[in-house]
C-alpha cells in the first residue's frame, strides 16, 4: 500500500503553498519589504514633524525678539547714567521722577531726601501716578486717605503728594544718613518693609542725575510734538516744582538763569526729564545740547554753563 508520508527527498504537495508564501515573503504576500516600507514612511512622518516643530518654534521665536527689537529702537524712553549704572525708564516715569526731584530741591533738602523718595515710589507704583491701589490706596506713593495722607484729589496731585511725603520724612531724625529701606518704610508703613531695598539702585541714579550731581546723565528719545506748553506756562512749572524764579519766557523759548553748575544741570534734565509733556524740542545749557530730533545721541560736546536756554517751538 502506498505510504501517506512521504520519505527523504520526495516532495509532500501539501508542503508546496508554504514554500511560496515563504518565497514571497509570507504573510500572504504582505511580508517583509512592504514591513521595511512602513518603517520608512513612519520615520519620514517623524522627521517631518520635527522640523515643523522646529519651524514654528523658529518663528515664533524670531516674531517675539522682531516685536522686542522694534520696542527698543522705537519706543520712546529715557536713558539715565550716573556712577557707572544705567537705568532706562519711559517719559511718564522720568517725568515724575523730575518732579519728585525738583521738589527736594525747592525745600532745600539733600540730595539723599530724594533718592528716598524716588526708591519708595518706585516700589510703590513704579514711579506712576496710579488712581488705583490696594484698599484706597492712590497716586505716586501709594498713599490713603483714610490714613491721613490727604483726599483723593489731593493724593492723586503728584505736588500734594510728594511734599506729604516729605513732610514725613522730616519727622524722623537722621533720615539724611540713615539706611534707605529702613527710613522709606518708617515713612510708609509698609506691609512688605523689605521690599524698598529692590529698587535703592533706580533711585539712587535718578535722585543723582535729577539733582544735577552727574552732568549730562539724562537723556531722550521721544515721540514728534504733539502738543507743547507756552513759555510761560513752563515757567510756572519750574516756581511751582523747583522754586526757580529766574526763568524768562520769551517767543517760543525760555531762558533760566541759574546760581551754579549742579542748578543749571538739575533745571536742564528736568526740562529733558519732562520734555514729552511740555513739547520742548531742545534744552541747551551753554554750548552742549539736547535736540529731541537726535535726542538717543545724548548731549552734544561743549563747555556747559550756569545758563539753561528750553526751546518750545
Amino acid at each position: 500500500m502506498p505510504s501517506n508520508r512521504s520519505g527523504p527527498g520526495i516532495a509532500d504537495p501539501r508542503r508546496r503553498p508554504a514554500a511560496r508564501e515563504s518565497a514571497r515573503g509570507g504573510n500572504g504576500g504582505r511580508g517583509g519589504a512592504p514591513r521595511r516600507r512602513s518603517g520608512s514612511a513612519a520615520r519620514r512622518r517623524r522627521r517631518i514633524a520635527v522640523l515643523l516643530v522646529f519651524a514654528v518654534g523658529l518663528g515664533a521665536a524670531l516674531w517675539f525678539g522682531g516685536r522686542l527689537f522694534v520696542s527698543s529702537v522705537a519706543n520712546p524712553r529715557c536713558t539715565i547714567t550716573a556712577g557707572g549704572m544705567t537705568e532706562t525708564f519711559d517719559p511718564e516715569q522720568t517725568g515724575n521722577a523730575a518732579l519728585i526731584s525738583a521738589l527736594s530741591i525747592k525745600r532745600k533738602m539733600p540730595p539723599r531726601a530724594a533718592t528716598i523718595a524716588l526708591t519708595t515710589a518706585f516700589q510703590e507704583s513704579k514711579i506712576r501716578n496710579l488712581r488705583y491701589g490696594d484698599r484706597d490706596s492712590l497716586g505716586l506713593f501709594q498713599q490713603r486717605p483714610s490714613q491721613g495722607w490727604g483726599t483723593e484729589s489731593q493724593i492723586l496731585d503728584p505736588v500734594h503728594a510728594t511734599n506729604a511725603f516729605y513732610d514725613a520724612l522730616v519727622k524722623f531724625k537722621g533720615y539724611e544718613t540713615a539706611d534707605i529701606t529702613t527710613i522709606a518704610q518708617r515713612v510708609q508703613k509698609s506691609g512688605f518693609p523689605e521690599a524698598y531695598r529692590d529698587h535703592e539702585g533706580q533711585g539712587r541714579v535718578l535722585a543723582s542725575t535729577l539733582t544735577g550731581h552727574s552732568p549730562a546723565g539724562l537723556t531722550c528719545r521721544l515721540d514728534a510734538v504733539t502738543s507743547r506748553e507756552t513759555p510761560q506756562e513752563v515757567a510756572a512749572d519750574l516756581k511751582t516744582q523747583m522754586g526757580v524764579t529766574t526763568a524768562r519766557p520769551g517767543d517760543g523759548f525760555l531762558t533760566v538763569t541759574t546760581r551754579n553748575a549742579t542748578t543749571a544741570w538739575a533745571v536742564a534734565h528736568w526740562a529733558v526729564a519732562r520734555a514729552q509733556s511740555t513739547g520742548a524740542t531742545k534744552v541747551a545749557i551753554g554750548e552742549r545740547a539736547w535736540d529731541r530730533a537726535s535726542g538717543g545721541d545724548g548731549w552734544s560736546k561743549g563747555a556747559a554753563s550756569t545758563t539753561v536756554t528750553i526751546t518750545l517751538r
